[in-house]
């Protein structure tokens, strides 16, 4: 483009036909100066109706849509005439300001309105249905939309994501720009986030020098973040150092600097495990040390049995309605005289009957225990096969969010501890180092712990897999479930789990069971299939109802992924209907009806039950919920999971994914009473033994897998789980934290 194509517009907006909160990217309708409306389109933050742009750019002919003006950059202008200061504040820029209350305050204020909302917010109240505390939430609210707008168009300029300018924002205020100019690799701190690449271009385009300091210790902290999510808990110092000069094109004697003044300001941790010098983020040391040293504290525990404990065990055996295997005697015994006990074992082995009879056990010994696991699924389904109250790990530890800050934590610690005797934890395969960790500050000494879990299953998303790292130290109290009892052996399900577990390939030719495979030849048949399966076949001649059926894949981006999939079910299993609201976010529109899922932990989102008796905080990733409502005048999306209501604004749609289909990860924790399984493509990450076991178990009834048969064979043949840096297994072996 040339200086000469370049035009200027000028004008009042008078609607915003379309906004993306997640980009920033906006369609509008300008009023210019001349009298003639524009269509302006561009990356345009949180646009109002009544403010004034002036907009640099060049004309384009859209093939569908028309003459549009395509922004370059542009100047915002805040209203300053009475009837346009009205139009502002009606398009709800403010939250709980609409026409009505507009027009009240501008009659009272005039073209002052919008210097007394930033500077006197508190005067709000002389208007007639305001108190003083709506007055102050009005300010706070324009200045934070004003400051975040102006930070939002910065980094857009540089090139940087809208909604990392969010939570910058959120984080330092005010003074954002100017700390951002003093070092802007505060973006890829923890909470923010920031995208290194983006980050790093910005950073040198404001001056910083490749080897400059700042640049080098935020690129080491940078590659130890992001090996996190690889489930990392340290990394050793020779590949901490060639991967972050190769990450900063730097030779690695300037990495080693940047390493010793990390390890003297205390923000990097080094010790040697098994002879090698290794590097931890200093969280991730002080949780391992700590989980080490209370679970040996819980091992070398002792206790005496109760005397009467033979007739305890054959009441709890009497009240469950089964004959305990000898396996299981043992490990319900073992649970009388212990103070930690792993259990663990495959699908059917009867790891539900232990917890049930250490629960019966527990009663008759007098013992207060409370019910725990990592998801809401898994929370709700022990409460489903234990009959008492359990919650996930997050709401028994109590989170909350710190006004100052912003940042979460848990409210349950060593100064608060948890109110019971024994504390029993299914699905321990999610749980990473670190939330086990918090857990294990808020148990008080003298108390019981019982895990249980299967390390066969895929590791947790977070760093660490102290499940396994506990079970495979070989010094903590366990017991290990190996046989499968005759009723689980009468299912397809239960025993190709064990023989995919086993290496070995699934039987898929009995058609009789519990257990289908329906070859396809391509990628459309696939997805006909499984549309067809949900829509009809299963409901129409199985009796299964289509919220009951959850379609699973490895991976999200392929033809067959769920991304394509979720739009697929959406028009088959809720279509369009003039009686169904929508909202488009990203690539997908949201529709009344829709099955949803929260992607990250939101701990100070407000819920309240659906009959109103009860409010609380927070929704945590993996919960599932219905699109209960739209509100496009309010910008509200209303999800309802189980019994409880969240009202979502437009700009949180980041924190849903539309759930008709989820990958196998997501699903973890969670049983249903049908799944349907894509076995089509994925990369070899995801094409392994551990998925297609973790898919497998998570059906209740029915499984069904759908694609070709070689995929299958590459999944059960592929047993190379990818190896992660923790240092659990040792330290306990080693008995030093």
């Amino acid at each position: 483009m040339t200086e000469r194509e370049l035009e200027i517009l000028q004008g009042t907006i008078c609607a915003v036909v379309y906004q993306n909160y997640d980009n920033g990217y906006a369609v509008l309708k300008l009023k210019c100066q001349d009298g003639q409306t524009a269509t302006v389109v561009g990356i345009i933050p949180l646009p109002a109706v009544g403010e004034g742009l002036m907009v640099t750019g060049r004309w384009n002919a859209h093939q569908n849509y028309g003459r549009q003006f395509e922004a370059e950059f542009l100047e915002r202008v805040l209203p300053q005439k009475e009837p346009d200061i009205i139009r502002y504040l009606s398009s709800r820029i403010i939250k709980g300001i609409g026409p009505k209350i507009a027009t009240r305050i501008v009659e009272k204020f005039g073209a002052k309105t919008l210097e007394i909302l930033e500077r006197e917010p508190v005067r709000l109240a002389e208007v007639t249905g305001i108190s003083k505390e709506k007055a102050l939430a009005f300010g706070e609210e324009f200045r934070l939309r004003v400051g975040m707008r102006q930070l939002m168009e910065f980094f857009t300029f540089h090139h940087l994501p809208p909604e990392l300018a969010v939570r910058t924002y959120k984080r330092f205020g005010e003074q954002a720009m100017e700390m951002l100019y003093e070092n802007p690799y505060l973006l890829t701190e923890e909470g923010l986030d920031g995208p290194f690449e983006a980050v790093d271009q910005f950073a040198i385009a404001l001056g910083i020098c490749g080897d400059d300091p700042r640049r080098v210790e935020a690129g080491i902290l940078f590659e130890l973040y992001y090996n996190l999510n690889a489930g990392h808990s340290f990394l050793p110092e020779d590949k901490l150092v060639a991967a972050t000069a190769y990450l900063l094109t730097l030779d690695e004697s300037v990495i080693i600097s940047g390493v010793r003044r990390l390890l003297s300001d205390q923000r990097l941790v080094q010790c040697r495990l098994a002879g090698i010098i290794v590097d931890y983020l200093p969280e991730l040391f002080r949780a391992e040390v700590y989980v080490t040293r209370r679970l040996l504290e819980f091992a070398q525990t002792q206790r005496a049995e109760p005397k009467l404990l033979g007739s305890m065990l054959r009441r709890a055996a009497g009240e469950s309605g089964v004959e305990y295997s000898a396996q299981q005697t043992d490990a319900i015994r073992c649970a009388a005289g212990s103070s930690l006990l792993l259990v663990t074992g495959g699908p059917g082995t009867g790891k539900t009957t232990i917890v049930n009879g250490i629960l019966s056990l527990y009663r008759q010994m007098g013992l207060k225990c409370v019910l725990a696991a990592p998801t809401g699924r898994a929370a709700k389904r022990l409460t489903e096969v234990t009959g008492k109250e359990a919650s996930t790990i997050h709401r028994l530890l109590e989170t909350s969010i710190d006004p100052g800050s912003g940042d979460m934590f848990f409210v349950k610690g060593e100064n608060d501890p948890l109110d019971a005797d024994a504390i029993i934890v299914d699905e321990m395969s999610m749980v990473d180092v670190l939330l086990l960790y918090h857990l294990l500050k808020a148990v008080p000494q003298g108390r019981r712990l019982i895990l249980v879990g299967d390390p066969d299953q895929l590791p947790p998303v977070g760093p660490g897999f102290p499940f396994s790292d506990m079970l495979r130290s070989g010094v903590l109290p366990a017991v290990r479930l190996t046989e499968i009892f005759r009723q689980a052996q009468e299912s397809l399900i239960v025993m190709n789990a064990h023989r995919v577990n086993q290496g070995e390939m699934p039987n898929l030719r009995d058609r009789k069971s519990d257990f289908f495979f329906l070859p396809c030849r391509s990628e459309q048949e696939v997805n006909q299939t499984i549309c067809d399966l949900c829509a009809h076949r299963l409901p129409q001649n199985m009796g299964i109802p289509q919220e009951q059926i959850q379609v699973l894949a490895p991976n999200r981006k392929s033809n067959v992924g769920t991304i394509a999939l979720n739009k697929l079910l959406q028009n088959a299993l809720n279509p369009q209907s003039p009686e169904k609201k929508e909202r488009q976010f990203g690539e997908f529109s949201f529709r009344e009806g829709d099955r949803v899922m929260q992607i990250r932990n939101n701990y100070d989102i407000m819920w309240k039950k659906c009959d109103g008796t009860a409010v609380g905080n927070g929704v945590f990733n993996g919960d599932i919920g219905i699109v209960h409502s739209i509100d496009t005048a309010m910008e509200q999306l209303r999800v309802v999971f189980d019994d409880r209501l969240v009202e979502y604004d437009f700009k949180q749609l980041n924190e849903l994914e539309p759930a008709f289909a989820m990958t196998v990860h997501k699903s973890q924790g969670s049983e249903y009473p049908a799944v349907i399984l894509s076995v089509w493509n994925g990369s070899a990450m995801l094409l392994n033994r551990s998925v297609l076991y973790t898919a497998i178990t998570r059906a209740r009834q029915l499984l069904i897998l759908v694609g070709r048969e070689e995929v299958v064979s590459t999944m059960v043949q592929n047993a190379k789980v990818g190896r992660r840096y923790t240092g659990l297994k040792l330290r306990l072996q080693e008995k030093y934290p």
